[in-house]
Order: structure tokens, then C-alpha cells, then sequence
């Protein structure tokens, strides 16, 4: 999350709001054609690639902890489905009012927090509170047209100072969560939430454990606990599934498909997901100061290439995938044409320039030597610079002093990046800020999206980056498990539904 962001790594402890992810597909059902009876009983091992470097949600980055933590251990008065559709979860319901200033929620009665303290709504009260209060909380921010929070009797009325077609998904995320007011626990090592598992173990360097909650104040969980182990080498974790030591394999690798298949004991499961493979520019300086020069360079790649050499995922032309609202096909801004692209560099004066890609070593090399051909093919020589994940934060994200760079950005909803000419992508455009202000202000979902789709035209238009694709949740699930989520999985892993057969 690196304040509204959070880009896919592979070995992403301590350092961050950055992820890990794959490539994209389609949404798929539950991998398992199992029909055997779930065995309440059961264990279920699932490797991730990321541990987090402490369990304190509310103030530590990185995406790890929303896939263990959020719907799994805390919730919020509302969540959102893996296909981003809004639900109550510790609200029965809620309301919004005509003119969008006025969030009635009311809470469930009978919820209870692991430690087996009663949940009361001055414990939603508070948390919102401190969650607007606190800017070195997590989307402290995401509240900023909260006006006021205020409990009658179940009721959280929510009072805003203008209207914000974000709040209610804003809501579903950290921002939102409920927490109990006066605990004392250590939240860096020790989680105390009302979701369906508590978390009972964390041995760190190796895996986190949780276990049903028996006192859930809604459908129990349908294993008794969920190992979560973490591996970041590929290799390890195809040997540990086909050793039988896991049960379900995250972050995978499509290419190894016919590996973890080979014997039948895995099936390999792609999803949607709101991965977006990003190709920095900094148009601040030198030649991608250029629109010709950036849009050459877009026009020299070829997307499909590089989703091929993935094994999964789709291609993506612009700053909004598929799953979020305004998205739209913008091939027509850079399509693949590299003769087109040796044109353009001519006109700008920039053949034969020397670019460096600035990429984090986690990554591989894949996506890097099919951009070092391609560019290679219009006469643009590429340095690769691949840079311990510290490096690539202080150099790049933070000072904002590179060339190119290459991230996967995972988050949701996530355009808001484009309208901050602080973040380090350093595009600046007051009409997308506009119209992005514009998007927030709206009351009607369908005219919010309309303002991003056109945001995220001009972006496209001005080149500002390029998109290499858009990315997959790639899932190996054993065929006794039936449940476990495989759309958009890299950001968020609710295992709620998640069964073992004997």
C-alpha cells in the first residue's frame, strides 16, 4: 500500500506497502471437484509468498496482512467480495441518503471479539475515530469528508462535509476496521478481531496459524484451523505441494502448470485481478520529457509477448483493469507498432538514447529482457538495474530519481495515484485531478465511473506510463479442497468458505 498502493514483490518483509501477485485470467468457481464430505476437523496448509513484518494493521504497509488479516481475523461494518461487490458484514444493513452526506449503518447484535469481550458500537465509534485522527494510520486519509461519527443506540451515523463515492469501499479496507476500544494487547504480535478465525500462532520466518472461531456470530468456519506457510522461492513451494506438505499454493507460477498438475494432486486455477504490471516514466527530466519518446516506447512493446512469457494474464493499456470501475480498452493510444515508434523517436531527436530501468530484483528477469528487445528493435538501448527492494523505496519511490521502473501495483481502486503529482510516478495533469475530484464529489456510481474512464483516458493520451499487463491470481488447490477464493487473491484472501474433504 505505499499510501494507496500496493505493488507485488516477492520477498516484501518488512519494507513497505508493496505485494506480491502473478498475471490474469478469468474468474473461475472453486478448483476442487471434490464431492466427499468437509471434515470439520481438518487442517488446511496454504503457502504465501510474504510475511509481514509485524501483525499491526493499522499502522504497517504491505499487502501480506490484508490477505491474513481483513475478513479472516478483523472486519468492518461493511467488506467486499472478490468480485468488488460491497457487503454488510458487521452491519445488518445500511443507508445512504439522498444527497450523500448521511452513512447510517446498524450494527449486529451479538458479536463478540475473540478474546470474548462484546462488541458495542462505541467500539465502531472509536475506531473510525481513530483511524481520521491518527495520520500515521493506514488511509487515515480515506476519512477526510467524515465530519462525524456518532452511535444511537445500534445505529454508526456517519456524517459527511461532502459527498464521496469512495467512502463505502474505502470502508471495506483498513480504514473501516473494527477493533476493540481499551484492549491491551501488543497488536505488533497479537491479533483480537470478530472474524470467523482467530489468530493463535505466529512463528515467525515460518508460518502463521489460525483457528476456527467457535464463537463467530455467523456461519462457522468449515475447517478447524489454516496454516499459512510462508515460502517465497517458487521451486520450494512446488516441492513442498507435490511432497504434500501444502494443500494450496498462492503467487504461483503459471509456467510451472504442467509441473504441479503432473500427477493430479493439484489443479492450477487463474483469476481476475486488479494487477496492474506498471512501467514508470519520469517525464521530468531527459528525453521522457517527450510525449513522443514515451509514446514510442509503449508503441515498441509487445504486451502479448510478455503475457505469454507469463503464462497467465491479460493485456492492459491503461491505469484501470477490468474489475474496477472505468475501465475501458485504450489500446488505441499506443498500439503495438514498433515502425511507428522509430518514427516518433525521430521526430523527438532521440535515436539512439540510453534509458535505465530501475526494476526490484524479486521480480526475475522475464519482463525486463523482453523490454530490453523490444526497445533494442527502435534503437533505444535499456540498462537494467535490478536493486534490492530498500533501494528501489528510497531511490525511486521516495526520490523519485529514475529513468523507468517496473512494479506491480496489486491495489484496488487505486487511480487516485494519478491524480497526486507528488507520488512518484510524476505525472501532473489538472484536468485528470479534475476530473478525479470530480469522480469522489459524485452521488451516482455510474457518473463517478464515467469521470475515471475519462481521467483514465487522458492519462493514456498523455502517455504518462505504460501498462504491460494486467496481471492473474494463479492458485494450485489439491482436490480435496473445496472454498478457497481464486479471483483477485494477490490483494485480499477471505477464507471464510475454505473446506477440506477426509
Amino acid at each position: 500500500m505505499l499510501r494507496r498502493t500496493t505493488v507485488a514483490a516477492a520477498a516484501l518483509l518488512a519494507a513497505g506497502a508493496l505485494l506480491l501477485s502473478a498475471c490474469t485470467g478469468s474468474s473461475a468457481p472453486s478448483p476442487s471437484g471434490s464431492t466427499a464430505a468437509a471434515d470439520p476437523d481438518a487442517s488446511v496448509a496454504v503457502r504465501l509468498v510474504l510475511e509481514p513484518s509485524n501483525l499491526d494493521i493499522r499502522e504497517t504497509a504491505g499487502a501480506a496482512l490484508d490477505q491474513i488479516l481483513i475478513d479472516n481475523v478483523y472486519q468492518g461494518l461493511v467488506s467486499r467480495t472478490p468480485d468488488q461487490e460491497i457487503v454488510d458484514t458487521l452491519a445488518s444493513s445500511h443507508e445512504v441518503s439522498a444527497d450523500g452526506l448521511t452513512y447510517t449503518f446498524t450494527l449486529r447484535e451479538g458479536v463478540t471479539f475473540h478474546d470474548g469481550q462484546e462488541l458495542t458500537p462505541q467500539d465502531v465509534v472509536w475506531s473510525l475515530q481513530q483511524v481520521k485522527d491518527t495520520a500515521t494510520y493506514r488511509d487515515s486519509d480515506r476519512l477526510k469528508n467524515v465530519s462525524s461519527i456518532a452511535a444511537n443506540g445500534q445505529d454508526i451515523v456517519l456524517t459527511l462535509s461532502a459527498p464521496d463515492s469512495t467512502l463505502l469501499w474505502n470502508l471495506t479496507g483498513r480504514a473501516g476496521l473494527v477493533f476493540k476500544e481499551g484492549d491491551t494487547i501488543d497488536r505488533k504480535t497479537k491479533a483480537n478481531g470478530t472474524g470467523p478465525y482467530a489468530l493463535t500462532d505466529w512463528k515467525q520466518g515460518d508460518s502463521i496459524t489460525l483457528k476456527r472461531n467457535d464463537a463467530y456470530w455467523g456461519d462457522k468456519a468449515k475447517v478447524a484451523e489454516v496454516v499459512l506457510d510462508f515460502i517465497p522461492d517458487t521451486q520450494a513451494a512446488l516441492s513442498g505441494a507435490l511432497a504434500g506438505e501444502l494443500d494450496v499454493v498462492t503467487g504461483f507460477d503459471a509456467t510451472l502448470k504442467d509441473q504441479i498438475e503432473a500427477n493430479g494432486a493439484f489443479s492450477l486455477v487463474l483469476g481476475q485481478s486488479t494487477d496492474k504490471g506498471t512501467l514508470a516514466m519520469n517525464s521530468t527530466k531527459g528525453p521522457l520529457a517527450d510525449e513522443r519518446v514515451r509514446k514510442a516506447i509503449r508503441q515498441a512493446i509487445d504486451k502479448k509477448s510478455i503475457v505469454e512469457a507469463l503464462g497467465a494474464g491479460q493485456t492492459l493499456y491503461g491505469p484501470i483493469p477490468e474489475l474496477d470501475p472505468g475501465y475501458e480498452d485504450l489500446e488505441s493510444t499506443a498500439p503495438f507498432d514498433p515502425d511507428a515508434a522509430k518514427k516518433l523517436l525521430a521526430e523527438a531527436g532521440a535515436e539512439d538514447i540510453t534509458l535505465t530501468l530501475t526494476i526490484p530484483s524479486f521480480y526475475g528477469t522475464t519482463v525486463s529482457q523482453i523490454l530490453v528487445s523490444n526497445l533494442d528493435d527502435v534503437g533505444i538501448t535499456l540498462k537494467v538495474d535490478a536493486v534490492e527492494f530498500s533501494a528501489w523505496l528510497n531511490d525511486v519511490y521516495i526520490n523519485k530519481n529514475y529513468d523507468l521502473s517496473f512494479v506491480l501495483h496489486t491495489e484496488a481502486h487505486d487511480f487516485e495515484n494519478w491524480a497526486n503529482p507528488d507520488y512518484y510516478f510524476t505525472y501532473d495533469n489538472p484536468e485528470v485531478q479534475a476530473l478525479y475530484a470530480k469522480s469522489v464529489a459524485a452521488t451516482d456510481p455510474d457518473q463517478a465511473a464515467d469521470f475515471l474512464k475519462q481521467a483514465a483516458r487522458i492519462v493514456a493520451e498523455d502517455q504518462a506510463a505504460d501498462w504491460l499487463y494486467n496481471g492473474a491470481s494463479v492458485v494450485a488447490v489439491a482436490p480435496t479442497v473445496t472454498g478457497f477464493p481464486t479471483v483477485n487473491t494477490n490483494e485480499r484472501m477471505n477464507l471464510a468458505d475454505l473446506a477440506k474433504s477426509r
